[in-house]
């Protein structure tokens, strides 16, 4: 049986699902399921490298954005196999999933795993599609830009994102700038990285119906992607006014 260790909560939370026998450790941020009793290696961005390899693992899982190269490269080179993920797609995401579970952990397809992308398939965006500014934080205001797999998820929820021609992934933008007249009929309101709530937000787009969101369902790919599609759409089309 192999032992692996995730660096990243939407594979944890992946593989828990799947084999949770094989998770011999994960970081302190994979909240996800609720009961993972395994130890824990520090943050995404600050993993204790020696604690990972103390767990004397067979498969380190890590992704390209949100994992450290040095981090990886360390693990390496004490003979660790690792193995990095690329997500900015809501294709990418299965593509990767089944390259993790089958290819790295050496498990079956799950039957969570077509389910998502049936639950996918079914998904029919209304047309035209609300234009939607999308912050993952403030103080300083930052918003999703191109290339996002956040940006994909809404895309084909029927909601453009008014920042994915940026030339950045995940811009600073004035939030004079954001609330510009006819910038966005939409502000899209995730629960992480930043936890934004009815009372820290939506007040600062008066002009805008804002759609307060799970960040989980907007942001994780993993088992949260088969119930993603009604989440979401649930949070989009009762968005209201502040």
């Amino acid at each position: 049986m192999r032992r692996v260790v995730s660096l990243v909560p939407s594979l944890t939370e992946a593989v828990a699902a799947t084999a949770p026998e094989l998770l011999v450790g994960a970081t302190d941020w994979c909240a996800h399921p609720a009961d993972l009793d395994v130890v824990r290696v520090g943050g995404t961005k600050n993993p204790d490298v020696a604690r990972v390899i103390a767990l004397r693992p067979d498969l380190v899982i890590a992704n390209e954005e949100e994992n450290r190269a040095p981090d990886l490269t360390a693990l390496r080179a004490a003979g660790v196999e690792v193995l990095v993920t690329e997500v900015r797609s809501l294709a990418q995401a299965f593509t990767e999933l089944e390259r993790v579970l089958v290819t790295g952990c050496g498990l079956a397809r799950p039957a969570w795993l077509s389910r998502a992308e049936a639950a996918w398939a079914a998904v029919r965006a209304p047309e035209p599609g609300r234009v939607a500014v999308v912050p993952v934080w403030r103080r300083p205001w930052m918003v999703l830009g191109r290339d996002t797999f956040a940006g994909d998820v809404l895309a084909r929820l029927g909601i453009r994102n008014a920042y994915a021609g940026h030339a950045e992934r995940y811009p600073r933008v004035p939030l004079g700038e954001l609330t510009t007249p006819g910038r966005a009929d939409l502000v899209v309101l995730p629960d992480e990285p930043y936890a934004f709530t009815a009372d820290d937000g939506p007040e600062a787009f008066p002009a805008l119906p804002a759609a307060l969101v799970s960040g989980r369902h907007l942001t994780w790919y993993g088992p949260s992607l088969t119930e993603a599609p009604a989440v979401l759409t649930a949070a989009l089309t009762t968005a209201r006014r502040p």
